[in-house]
């Protein structure tokens, strides 16, 4: 089962190594593009923001599966300029 606690450790794991420094709740509701008051209340409930997550991995080029699952690589492969 995939819970919010794991999704978010993966999160903050990016982040740290991208950022270098410790990573709070409000650094992690930012790069979800969410308030932290609304991060606030997922968190609670423990409701995963998949639309969120889904546009973080999109734009920062990170796995999906990693992400949620845990499984593959972090990173996704960037095409070169021929689109391989």
């Amino acid at each position: 089962m995939i819970t919010f606690s794991q999704v978010m450790q993966r999160i903050q794991t990016l982040l740290e190594k991208d950022n270098r420094q410790h990573i709070y709740n409000k650094d992690i509701a930012y790069a979800l593009e969410l308030t932290p008051e609304y991060f606030a209340v997922i968190k609670k409930r423990g409701k995963i923001p998949y639309e969120a997550i889904a546009a973080f991995c999109f734009t920062r080029q990170v796995s999906l599966n990693w992400i949620l699952l845990g499984q593959g690589e972090k990173r996704l492969c960037k095409k070169d300029e021929n689109g391989h």
